[in-house]
Formats: C-alpha cells, sequence, structure tokens
C-alpha cells in the first residue's frame, strides 16, 4: 500500500509550476455591516460591499455533524492554490465530519483535560503532538505493543538485549509517526506573539468568519487559556515570564475570537489587570505598536517611522536592504508599506471597546508621540542604540513631515509601488506561504489594503491552513513548518539504529520525500534585482514549495542521501542523480565566508557587524544582517567529508579548503569553558553537540585536538547525579550554561550529549558516563516505543524558543542506535 501511495505521488508531481487561473463557481459572501465597518486608511477609497471568494462557510448544521480534526497530507486544490511538486509535504488540519469513532473522541478529550491538568498543576507547557501521533498510528497499523518494554534496576548494567529493544521499539514508533509521502508531521510553534496578527488580518478583512469555523475559535481559544501564566499574563513564547507583548497580543486575540471582557472564568479579568499593572499597551514593543495601529487601537502617532522610501535607496549607500538578514527584510518590507500607508482597519464596536480595556486613561487623550519608545521593561531585550534613536528622531520630526507635501508625495507614492513588487515578487516565489508566519500575516494586511478583492489576497488566503495547528492544547499558527529538517534527523536515527529487519518502507518513504522536495531552480527572472541569491540544489526548512533554501537543511540531506545510496535498492528506492548532489555542494559553497571561514543559513553572510547597532527590535538580537552560525557550519562540515570520500572528483580541493577553514572557524568560536553557543536549539549542550559531530568527521580525536578535548570535558562537567543532562532555555538569553531547575533531566538534551560524546569516542575511554544516560533513556521509553514530552529545546534569535515537538521522538533513538552500534 505505501509503495502504491508513493506510486501516485510520483505520477501526479508537476514538473513545473501549475498555478490555478481559472475561476471555478465560489460562494460570494457579502459583510455585515458589524464585519464591513468602515475601512479607514489615509490612501484607499471606503468599500461598501466586499466579496469574498475563497472559501464556502461552514453552515451551522453541518459544524453540528462534524467531530473530529483530521490531518490532510500532500493535497491541494481550489483556483487560488499551486505547487511545483503536487503538494508534497503539504501538512494541514481539516474538521472532518466522517472520522473518529467515540472511542476516539473520547481519548481526545482525555488527552486535552490531562494536559489542562498539568498546566494547573506546573508542568510542561509544550504538547505531545497527540492528535497527530494518533491519527497517524492508526492509519499505519504498526503494533507497537507486541514487544515488551525492559525495564532496568537500580543494580543491574544495561545489555545488549535491553538496548536492542528499545531501539526496535524506537524505530517501530517513528514508522508509525511517518506521513504517507514521507515526511514526519509536526508542530512547529511555541511563541505566543505568532498567531495574533493573523487574527487581526483576518478581522480587519472580513473574512475571519469565513476562513476560520467554530471549531478554529474552540480551539485557538483553548490554546491561549492553556498558556496563560499565573500571574494572569501570557509570555513572549509558552514557557517565558509574562510580557506585554504576549499579553496584550493574546488578550486582543481572544477578544476577536469572541470571548467577552469577563470570559475565561476570570483569565480575561486577569490578563487585562496584567497589562494595565504593567504600563498598559503603549508600553508593547515596535512591532506590537504597529500590528494594534492597523487593528485600530493603537495610534501611528506612537509608532518610530518606517519609512518605505528605504526600498529605493541607491546600491551605494552602506546600507542597502539586499544587505539585510532575509528575515528582517521580508518583515520590515510589509511592516514600511503598513506605516507608509497608515493602514488602518473598521472601527467596529469591538475596537472602541479595546480602546477603553487596555488603557487607563482615554485613547484621545493619550500623548502618542511620547510612546515611540516606550517598551515594557520585562519586553526589553536589546535596548535601541543611540545611533538608532537619533535615525529614528530625524526621520520622525524631519523627514516625515516633509513627505507629506508635493514634490516629495510623489516619492512616498514610488516607494510603495517598490514594496509592492518586492511583496509581490515574494509572494510567487513561496507559493503564497512566505517565508514564515510573522511575514505572512503582515502581507496579509498589505494586500488587502491594496486590493481588498485582488487575487493576491485571495493567494494568500488559501495558504493560510498550512500554518495553522492543532493539537491537545489546542491550536496554534507555527513558524511554517519543520518537514525537511525533522525527516533528515529522523531517516539518520533510523540509519544509526543498524536494524535493517525493522526499517520495511520507512527508509524508502522518506527518500522518496528528500527527492521531491530539493528545489531544482534558482528564483525567477533577475532574482538579484529582488534581492534573492541562488537556491538550486538546496533544500528549505518546510516543503519545495517554500522555496527558501536552508543551508544545514541542505547538509543535512545531502548526508542522508549519501548514506542511502550506500544502502540497497529494495530498502531505499530509487537513488538521485549524482548532479543533483553536485548542486547542493555548490549551494553550501557559495555560503561559506571568506573571512571567518564559517557558513551563513540562508545567504552569504554579510562582514558589516557595526549595522547591528541600527536593530530596530527591541525583543531580537543579532536580525539586521545575515551571519554566520555555528549549527550549519558544523553540519555542512560533516555532508562534505562525507561528500568528498564518496564524490572525490567534484571541486576536491575547493572542498578540502572549505572544511579546513570552517573547522578553523569551529575551533575560534568555542567557548573558554569547552562548550559551543548554539543559536537555534538550547543552548550549550545543542551547540556542542553539532560542534563536536563536526569536528571528529575531519578527524579531529580527543587526543589529537585541544577543541575536542576542551568540548567533551564540557559535556562530561554537565551530566548530572542520575546520569542526564538538562538545560533551561534562559541559556540562550543570558549566554551563561543554566541548568533546569533541581538539575532535572530532559531526555532529548541527554541524547544530545549521549552522540557528541560518542562521536569523540568516549565508548572507548570511558563507557560509564554512555552507560548511566543510556540507562536512563530505557526506563524512561514509554510501552509504545515513544518518549515523554518535556520541555522545548528549540530556540531562535537569542530570546525565543521553539517547540520542534518530533525531538523527543527522533533524537533518543539516534542515542540509543549509536550506542548499540559503538558498544557490541
Amino acid at each position: 500500500m505505501i509503495d502504491s501511495d508513493i506510486s501516485n505521488l510520483e505520477n501526479n508531481i508537476n514538473p513545473t509550476p501549475v498555478r490555478h487561473t481559472n475561476r471555478v463557481s465560489v460562494l460570494p459572501i457579502r459583510l455585515n455591516n458589524y464585519e464591513r465597518g468602515k475601512l479607514k486608511s489615509s490612501s484607499y477609497p471606503r468599500q461598501e460591499n466586499i466579496t469574498r471568494e475563497i472559501i464556502k462557510p461552514t453552515r451551522r448544521g453541518d459544524q453540528e455533524k462534524r467531530r473530529m480534526w483530521e490531518l490532510k497530507i500532500a493535497e491541494g486544490d481550489g483556483p487560488f492554490l499551486f505547487s511545483t511538486n503536487n503538494f508534497v509535504g503539504r501538512q494541514f488540519w481539516e474538521f472532518n465530519a466522517d472520522v473518529g469513532t467515540p472511542k476516539e473522541k473520547e481519548e481526545i478529550e482525555k488527552i486535552r483535560q490531562k494536559f489542562k491538568d498539568n498546566r494547573k498543576n506546573g508542568r510542561q507547557h509544550a504538547c505531545g503532538d497527540l492528535l497527530m501521533r494518533m491519527q497517524l498510528m492508526k492509519e499505519n497499523q504498526i503494533d507497537l505493543m507486541d514487544i515488551a518494554p525492559i525495564r532496568l534496576s537500580d543494580d543491574e548494567e544495561v545489555t545488549f538485549e535491553a538496548v536492542t529493544t528499545a531501539v526496535k521499539k524506537a524505530v517501530r514508533l517513528n514508522r508509525a509517526i511517518q506521513a504517507k509521502d514521507g515526511h514526519w508531521p509536526a508542530e512547529s510553534a511555541g511563541p505566543l506573539f505568532f498567531t495574533p496578527p493573523l487574527l487581526i488580518a483576518l478581522y480587519i478583512s472580513g473574512t475571519i468568519n469565513t476562513i476560520l469555523n467554530e471549531e478554529h475559535h474552540k480551539e485557538m481559544i483553548r490554546y491561549f487559556y492553556n498558556h496563560q501564566n499565573e500571574d494572569g499574563g501570557w509570555g513572549f513564547f509558552i514557557e517565558g515570564k509574562s510580557t506585554m507583548i504576549g499579553s496584550t497580543l493574546v488578550y486582543v486575540a481572544l477578544r476577536i475570537l469572541g470571548e467577552g471582557k469577563n470570559g475565561g472564568d476570570g483569565a480575561m479579568e486577569r490578563g487585562c489587570k496584567w497589562i494595565l499593572d504593567h504600563g498598559s499597551a503603549t508600553s508593547i514593543p515596535s512591532w506590537g505598536k504597529l500590528y494594534l495601529s492597523v487593528l485600530g487601537v493603537y495610534d501611528w502617532e506612537g509608532c518610530n517611522p518606517l519609512p518605505p522610501e528605504f526600498w529605493i535607496i541607491p546600491s551605494t549607500f552602506p546600507f542597502h536592504p539586499a544587505e539585510m538578514w532575509c528575515y528582517c527584510r521580508t518583515t520590515y518590507m510589509p511592516m514600511s508599506y503598513l506605516y507608509g500607508k497608515r493602514v488602518q482597519g473598521p472601527i467596529t464596536p469591538l475596537v472602541s471597546s479595546l480602546r477603553k480595556e487596555i488603557y487607563p486613561i482615554p485613547f484621545e487623550h493619550i500623548n502618542w508621540n511620547k510612546q515611540r519608545n516606550n517598551c515594557c521593561k520585562e519586553d526589553l531585550y536589546h535596548p535601541h542604540s543611540f545611533l538608532q534613536d537619533v535615525l529614528w528622531h530625524s526621520l520622525h520630526y524631519i523627514t516625515e513631515p516633509v513627505l507629506k507635501y508635493w514634490p516629495f508625495s510623489k516619492l512616498r507614492g514610488k516607494s510603495l509601488d517598490r514594496v509592492v513588487e518586492l511583496m509581490r515578487y515574494e509572494s510567487e516565489e513561496t507559493r503564497y506561504m512566505t517565508i514564515g508566519c510573522i511575514e505572512k500575516s503582515l502581507q496579509m494586511m498589505c494586500w488587502w489594503a491594496e486590493n481588498p478583492n485582488g487575487d493576491e489576497f485571495k493567494y494568500h488566503l488559501a495558504r493560510v491552513p498550512d500554518y495553522l495547528w492543532v493539537a491537545e492544547d489546542g491550536m496554534t499558527m507555527h513558524s511554517f513548518g519543520s518537514q525537511v529538517w525533522d525527516c533528515v534527523f529522523a531517516t539518520q536515527a533510523i540509519i544509526a539504529s543498524n536494524i535493517t529487519e525493522e526499517y520495511a518502507d520507512c527508509l524508502k518513504k522518506a527518500h522518496f520525500y528528500l527527492r521531491e522536495s530539493q528545489i531544482k531552480q534558482n528564483p525567477s527572472g533577475d532574482f538579484t534585482r529582488m534581492y534573492r541569491h541562488i537556491t538550486k540544489g538546496a533544500w528549505a526548512f518546510s516543503d519545495q514549495d517554500h522555496g527558501w533554501a536552508v543551508s544545514d537543511c541542505t547538509a543535512e540531506a545531502l548526508m542522508c542521501l549519501l548514506l542511502l545510496s550506500n544502502m540497497p535498492k529494495e530498502i531505499v528506492g530509487e537513488k538521485v542523480d549524482n548532479d543533483r548532489l553536485y548542486e547542493a555542494v555548490n549551494f553550501l559553497l557559495y555560503l561559506q565566508s571568506p573571512i571567518s571561514g564559517g557558513f551563513a543559513v540562508w545567504e552569504p553572510p554579510i562582514p558589516k557587524p557595526f549595522l547591528q547597532l541600527l536593530n530596530p527590535s527591541e525583543m531580537f538580537a543579532d536580525i539586521v544582517v545575515e551571519k554566520e552560525h555555528l549549527e550549519p557550519s558544523a553540519c555542512i562540515i560533516v555532508a562534505l567529508v562525507e561528500f568528498n570520500r564518496v564524490h572525490p572528483k567534484h571541486r576536491n580541493k575547493e572542498i578540502e579548503l572549505s572544511i579546513s577553514n570552517g573547522i578553523r572557524y569551529l575551533e575560534e568560536t568555542q567557548w573558554h569553558d569547552g562548550s559551543w553557543y548554539g543559536y537555534w536549539g538550547i543552548c550549550f549542550l545543542y551547540g556542542t553537540f553539532f560542534a563536536l559531530r563536526a569536528l571528529s568527521a575531519a578527524g579531529k580525536t580527543y587526543n589529537n585536538n585541544e577543541a575536542v578535548c576542551k568540548g567533551v570535558k564540557f559535556l562530561l562537567s554537565k551530566q548530572n547525579e542520575e546520569g542526564g543532562w538538562g538545560e533551561s532555555h534562559l541559556s540562550c538569553s543570558t549566554e551563561v550554561y543554566t541548568p533546569l531547575d533541581g538539575n532535572r533531566t530532559n531526555l532529548v538534551q541527554t541524547s544530545w550529549a549521549m552522540l557528541g560524546l560518542m562521536f569523540c569516542g568516549q565508548v572507548e575511554r570511558d563507557i560509564t558516563p554512555l552507560d548511566k544516560a543510556a540507562k536512563l533513556l530505557i526506563n524512561a521509553q514509554m510501552d509504545n516505543g515513544d518518549f515523554p514530552q518535556q520541555e522545548i529545546t528549540g530556540a531562535w534569535m537569542r530570546n525565543c524558543t521553539l517547540h520542534f515537538a518530533q525531538y523527543r521522538s527522533i533524537f533518543p533513538l539516534w542515542a540509543l542506535g549509536e550506542y548499540r552500534k559503538r558498544v557490541w
């Protein structure tokens, strides 16, 4: 059956993008007076009638028949959806009337209640992604209980039988939660500021009840309430302390979703109280100020300038948009459009009410100019530099007033046209997913303001389901999906098990997914004019349609293809052409810094660290220009070493030099205590795992390399009494290693530490630390072969965490597989 699934997908893959441009019959939806209100903007006319043609709304009677959420894989249809590979990798949730037995529905309610009870008792915030797991386990029909788990007592040693049993069960579990197209679906979320901007975009456009039905509302409300802190506020992310941006945006989102001021058994009142007690919404950080201005519950006068004229400055300018880090560029591009047009949605009764709820004084009495740099201390991670404040004051008091008058006003029109051109290109090149959820919501606001009935807005609405994820804690907007990222590590973990009789067809499916997810072309047209770089041969973080090439995803995917090329065809399926591997290597070499030897993530690094002084965000560090990072550098070194071994004739000398320079970068970025700072995971354990893996792959050992020796000693020094490792997310923001409270163990981080140690020969030096850790993992394994969900282990931008729900299933398997292979 699985071979049939893959064959069907292969036969329907489109070699070139197929855009559904022919209109089909759709239901026009006219907004009522409450939804429509009066559209207010300085630059577009009032609209009395708005027609929506995207999704036929669900009738209330139909909703009563529907009972369960269903995850859809590799599907897509409609006039405003198009794909480059027949939607391979696409994952979205749909509320379905025809799935689910009474027993399954009862089980779902139980796990929802269990999560809620755990949160009340102060346990973990992160979901276990149990709705997805329940569905795929049922579909894949793999018996997870026929092998009894082994439990080791305190005085028992780890045996070959015990670890083999644990590895077999873990392999079967990973097979059971693999999708039909070969990837491993999962939530990739956690920040609480992801979903509210989407709801604002849907609300101001009048499409919120068209795109979202009652079940969406219910699950989003569940999510927000589940992640409210005890003090009444909401954090920047679900494990974080309360912040103004989290609290205000979530409060506003709940009101948009229909919750009253006194809703949630007092939860709304406590949330509002936290906001007022901590300075009110006037002290929300700059991103929040912009979102609230678009909604109409903040005044544009209280925002620092984001002039769209920035996008038409000459390329000789010291700081040109092309040099911005891609996420910063694609975020502030639509922000500048919204600011340049002072876009504001309809002033509905809800908006008028919110103006009274989140401020202690009347809205019209607030001195908005004084709020431009007002930021709540709970939110302030990266204060503005003096240079940034001078620039903003100059723009606010001098430039902006001048641009209101002719002929200077013509410059604003020209610059807005350029921003629209850039946004349209970005939308089309990503199949209207954009680079991520932040830009997605911002672009939706922009295209609605540009033309509420335009096709661009409709294309964007059609891709909203790609961003919504539901689990036992409710529904949230996730980053954009981690399909490739999870697939490459799951694949390597299964291969490391070395139990071929358990593979079945999972590697064949994974191989198919990776082949079909490789980006086959560079961005269209003159992509350099659109501030884009080469992408041919690379992989994105999620799927091919997303289109944004990522270096470490490319390196790990290349590594998988190289490993799979050494395995029998009946196990892994068709092998990829060598030319595709060469293209991947070409992309990786393109991203290396000629100065430091390190590799960037998305685009070549810009050696202008002084530009970080212009960081406009109060919440993030290092966002202005692309820079080298440890993890992609380490991943690329591992892949290049293996590629050079298998394909020594392709750019051999360049690759050897690249590896040498990359090793130099790793050695120079090691911290004094022997650790490496992990930028995309928590934190020093994560970074040290990747660095030691790369150094080992390049032939560096404990005995011949000081960096390896120090890294190993760092890991051993952080092992706790029970044999595990556990690091707090506070390490990311403080840049000081911080163990979890009570020095407790996190199983994913324990797996990282084990892997780092094993790659560097710890089995031969002293196996005792590994025995203790392996025993811990074996005893922690659940009866079905999975591992418990604990704290979030992903991170980004130094100050925020990201939940990768598949990590708990992947890395313990990888660690135990390597342990079994190396010890016996």
